[in-house]
């Protein structure tokens, strides 16, 4: 066991969802944060901006319910084939529907009111873990050096620092690309359809007020044979008509949508280098189980358990990593595997109209698959 000492700053490397819930957590408990964040709030981010309602008992725990947001209340779920065939399910649990703008400035905005430190547009260089003094030397990009004795790694689905770390699959390039959306369009607000088309699928649900998430996955390859996003969305999504309906009757709240390149749902490690990984930085689930934002804040409520064990010195950092990856792979691991596996039943417009046609008329199969990547609320 680890005897008492002074606390040092807990230190989050990135202000999302995972980063923000693990802030708002710790300082809940007494313990002193800092969250370095690239940008500054509020932003808008890729994501499917939907968030299962399993993370509601954990957030109205921490004082944070979405509900002044005005979220959407989402039950039901829809996916289609490229050809328009459909599959419609009930959602279980059912979710809400916020963008990522207004979800994160409100978790950031109730941080900073409960004593959370922010180090906005800032980037962090450099981790180095030093045993002899038991802590982390965090190097930003601005030559300022910070020393914590626990950092997270909160910071997404890749960054420079995953590099520095050394983790494997940022040497392997990725061939997935993300689009993101804003827009209003005739649809139910408490519908979250998938739309599948040749290499990729896109999905549409409804956030605040009256607009619409709309985002969709593809390949690197599909984007370079068609030049430009309009033209691939001319000429690809748009052979499904659900989408070809979205695209023409849709008002688009943006120019230009928000893009992210080299997404990888390879496997990772929840601890790197004494750093525990949260969110996407520990494992990406792949958009189509439409469970990554509940993973990220589940995934944040697991580390601030055993970091404040750790901190109140009833733990050793050995112990605090140990636990923590043994939790993580827990309640998650298989998640990521299933989700994967289901991402590979759609890769193609003559399986995915397979897929989709058979299991239509075997509802089971389908309430067991988001079974398998979902949990139970925490």
């Amino acid at each position: 066991m680890s005897k008492s000492f002074p606390a040092l700053p807990v230190l989050i490397i990135g202000g999302g969802l995972g980063g923000l819930t693990a802030a708002l957590d710790l300082a809940g408990r007494g313990h002193q944060v800092t969250v370095v964040e690239r940008k500054r709030y509020p932003f808008h981010k890729v994501c499917g901006e939907y968030v299962s309602n399993e993370v509601l008992p954990y957030l109205r725990r921490l004082g944070v319910d979405p509900a002044p947001l005005g979220p959407a209340a989402i039950t039901r779920f829809q996916l289609t084939s490229p050809a328009g065939r459909t599959l419609d399910a009930r959602l279980d649990l059912g979710g809400f529907g916020v963008s990522r703008y207004c979800l994160d400035d409100y978790l950031y905005q109730q941080a900073c009111r409960r004593g959370v430190t922010f180090e906005l547009q800032s980037t962090v260089t450099d981790v180095q873990f030093e045993p002899a003094a038991n802590c982390h030397r965090v190097v930003l990009a601005d030559g300022r050096t910070l020393r914590a004795q626990v950092v997270l790694g909160a910071y997404g689905k890749r960054a420079s620092l995953d590099r520095q770390l050394q983790r494997p699959f940022f040497q392997q390039r990725s061939p997935y690309v993300g689009v993101k959306y804003h827009l209003r369009v005739d649809f139910p607000r408490d519908l979250i359809a998938l739309h599948n088309f040749a290499d990729g699928y896109a999905g549409i649900s409804a956030i605040e007020e009256d607009k619409y998430c709309f985002c969709y996955l593809t390949t690197r390859q599909n984007l370079k044979t068609h030049g430009t996003i309009p033209a691939m969305e001319e000429q690809v999504l748009a052979r499904n008509p659900h989408l070809r309906r979205i695209l023409t009757e849709a008002e688009f709240l943006y120019p230009q949508p928000e893009v992210i390149n080299e997404i990888s749902f390879a496997p990772k490690t929840s601890v790197e280098n004494h750093v525990l990984m949260c969110g996407d930085a520990a494992g990406l689930i792949t958009p189509l189980c439409g469970n990554g934002m509940a993973m990220a804040i589940h995934g944040a409520q697991l580390a601030s358990d055993h970091v404040h064990d750790f901190l109140a010195g009833r733990t050793t950092r050995e112990a605090l990593e140990a636990r923590y990856q043994r939790d993580w792979q827990t309640h998650f691991g298989r998640r990521l595997q299933v989700g994967r596996a289901v991402q590979r039943l759609f890769g193609g417009p003559r399986l995915s109209e397979l897929v989709v046609g058979g299991l239509r008329y075997w509802p089971g199969a389908v309430r067991a698959l988001m079974q398998r990547t979902h949990g139970q609320p925490f």
